[in-house]
């Protein structure tokens, strides 16, 4: 081998472990400064509170302030999109991430390219609410009900790029019926809407719904979960009462900039699933039905472009 070429690997292989101490010195200082959460949605809504719980614990871990900001809709997602990837820019948001580049055209931003996934957070299971006063007592009765009186019943969401949505749009091609789709500004102004009897149906995530539907407030129909769920066990699942093998699930976790360190990415990681695994954290996820979540980066950010995927096929002629 020429003395050149020995220089020129030389060179090379001390740049590579300059990168390596660097990534990892990196890791390792991190963070330095406040992180900051934001949330595509509004406050009191299932993502809201699931930040704030990470956010707490972070805080603890990290010793540094861990803030959660709500800022519902497109804003906030293009807002992190386009923030620096260090690391310090971070958004907890669901699964209905993945569908909104298929109902929104011409985003500035692409939902799986300029983000990578950092952690899964958590399951939550969805429950079909109505109206306590409501005509239908089950699942099935809210079904013939909207077959009876097609494009006359609506039902409630915070938004098209929302975890409850996608829930009611396959709920609807499953049923196959007719329902008028009615955004609102976030999650607990559609929940509001089902309790006032404004609207006629909501998916509402059912670490939300569970004390509303104890009160009286609304009423519960069905879960869309494969199996019924724990905290609501008197309540059939949709495929066992209306829809046969009908099953809908949901996540919430932590994306951040594309290009963000992969050894912070790994550090964030590690931290959320050291959380999501303590017993307080366990025993609060369990009492609200939700269920913790745990994948490395790599199978997070596969199985954000699985359901990306899916979904667009879904909604390749659109979403109302």
């Amino acid at each position: 081998m020429g003395l050149n070429r020995r220089v020129l690997l030389g060179i090379a292989a001390s740049a590579a472990l300059s990168i390596g101490v660097s990534g990892q010195a990196l890791a390792q200082a991190y963070p330095s400064q406040q992180v900051k959460i934001v949330v595509p949605f509004s406050a009191g809504s299932a993502t809201d509170i699931l930040a704030r719980i990470v956010a707490d614990k972070l805080t603890g871990v990290w010793g540094q302030t861990v803030l959660v900001e709500n800022r519902p809709g497109l804003p906030g997602t293009t807002a992190v999109a386009k923030s620096p990837a260090d690391g310090y820019t971070l958004m907890l948001t669901s699964n209905g991430h993945t569908i909104a580049g298929v109902i929104n055209k011409g985003l500035s931003f692409d939902p799986v390219k300029d983000f990578v996934g950092v952690a899964p957070v958590a399951s939550v299971p969805v429950v079909l609410i109505v109206p306590p006063d409501s005509p239908a007592k089950t699942a099935k009765e809210f079904i013939e009900l909207a077959k009876a009186s097609p494009g006359k019943l609506n039902f409630a969401s915070p938004g098209l790029a929302s975890s409850t949505f996608i829930a009611a749009a396959m709920f609807k091609e499953a049923a196959k019926i007719d329902l008028v789709h009615v955004p609102y500004k976030g999650a607990p102004e559609a929940v509001t809407s089902v309790v006032r009897g404004d609207t006629q149906m909501y998916f509402t995530p059912i670490n939300v719904g569970v004390e509303l539907v104890q009160a009286g407030k609304v009423r519960a129909l069905a879960v869309a979960t494969a199996a019924r769920n724990p905290t609501m066990k008197d309540t059939p699942t949709l495929g066992e009462e209306a829809l046969p093998g009908f099953k809908y699930d949901s996540w919430f976790g932590i994306l951040a900039p594309a290009g963000t360190p992969k050894e912070i990415v790994a550090k964030i990681n590690k931290d959320v699933a050291d959380i999501v695994k303590t017993d307080d954290i366990k025993a609060k996820f369990a009492a609200q039905g939700v269920e913790a979540m745990a994948l490395t980066p790599d199978a997070f950010d596969k199985a954000i472009a699985a359901d990306t995927a899916k979904l667009a096929d879904m909604f390749k002629d659109g979403a109302k």
